[in-house]
C-alpha cells in the first residue's frame, strides 16, 4: 500500500489492485508542482470525488479522459459531470460500497457543503462525503471536508478505521484541534495524515497543535509528492 500527497485534500492511494486518486487538484495548486503532473497520474485505476468544490474536483475530468478511467463518487455529481463531459462514472451513496480492484470503498458521511460553479454563481451538486478505503489489512478513513459529527461515532465503531486522512486547516473546515479532538474521542488511529491545510494563508500552516494533542498516534505531517511512511 501506498499514500502520496498531491497537496492540499488530493491524495494517490495504490491499494490492492487500484490506484485512487482522490480529490486531485493541480490547475492553481499553490502546493502542486506542475511538472510532476504526469507522474501523479500514471498508472492511475480511478478518481475519487468528494464533493464539488472546484479545489476538489476542477482536474477530475480531464484526468478521467487523459487515463480513460471512471470517475467515482456521489450519483449526482459524478453523473452530471460524465454526462457533461462524456466519461464513465460510477455513482453511489452513502452506506453503499463499490470494489474498485479489490479495493473495497464505502461512501460515509461528511458535514460540509457540495457546490460547483454556475452562471449565476453556485450550483448545489450533490451531497459532500467521505470515504472508508479497505485493503491490505488496513482501512483509511478519508474525511474528505467537514467538522466534527456525531455519526464519527458509528464509523468509527463500525469501520474501525488505522488511517485517518483528515482535513485540518481550519476556516473552511474543522481546524487541527478539533480534527484531533475528533479523532481522539471517536477513532483508535495508528497513523493521522492532516491535509487541506499549508494551501492558502487562511489555513493552517504546520500540524504543531495535533501532534501535540495525540500522544501515541502517529501524525504524519506530508510532503507533495513524496509517499507517506507507513
Amino acid at each position: 500500500m501506498q499514500i502520496i500527497w498531491l497537496g492540499h485534500s488530493g491524495f494517490r492511494i495504490g491499494i490492492e489492485g487500484a490506484v485512487l486518486l482522490v480529490d486531485p487538484w493541480f490547475t492553481g495548486n499553490p502546493m502542486f508542482p506542475t511538472d510532476r503532473r504526469a507522474e501523479a497520474v500514471e498508472g492511475a485505476t480511478h478518481v475519487l470525488l468528494t464533493h464539488g468544490h472546484g479545489d476538489h474536483s476542477a482536474d477530475a475530468a480531464a484526468i478521467c479522459k487523459e487515463k480513460g478511467i471512471p470517475l467515482v463518487g456521489i450519483y449526482d455529481l459524478v453523473s452530471w459531470i460524465g454526462a457533461r463531459e462524456g466519461i464513465s462514472t460510477i455513482g453511489f451513496n452513502k452506506g453503499g460500497t463499490v470494489d474498485l480492484g479489490g479495493a473495497q470503498v464505502t461512501m460515509v458521511n461528511a458535514c460540509h457543503s457540495s457546490t460547483i460553479t454556475g452562471e449565476a454563481g453556485p450550483v448545489a451538486a450533490g451531497s459532500e462525503a467521505g470515504f472508508m478505503i479497505a485493503g491490505e489489512g488496513h482501512v483509511i478513513y478519508v474525511s474528505g471536508d467537514t467538522d466534527i459529527m456525531a455519526d464519527m461515532a458509528w464509523m468509527g465503531e463500525l469501520h474501525a478505521p488505522d488511517i485517518g486522512i483528515l482535513c485540518a486547516g481550519g476556516h473552511y473546515t474543522m481546524d487541527m484541534a478539533r480534527a484531533a479532538w475528533a479523532a481522539k474521542r471517536y477513532f483508535n488511529f495508528r497513523t493521522v495524515i492532516p491535509c487541506h491545510y499549508r494551501t492558502f494563508g487562511a489555513l493552517a500552516q504546520d500540524a504543531k497543535v495535533m501532534v501535540d494533542a495525540l500522544p501515541g498516534v502517529r501524525v504524519i505531517e506530508p510532503q507533495v509528492m513524496e509517499a507517506v511512511p507507513l
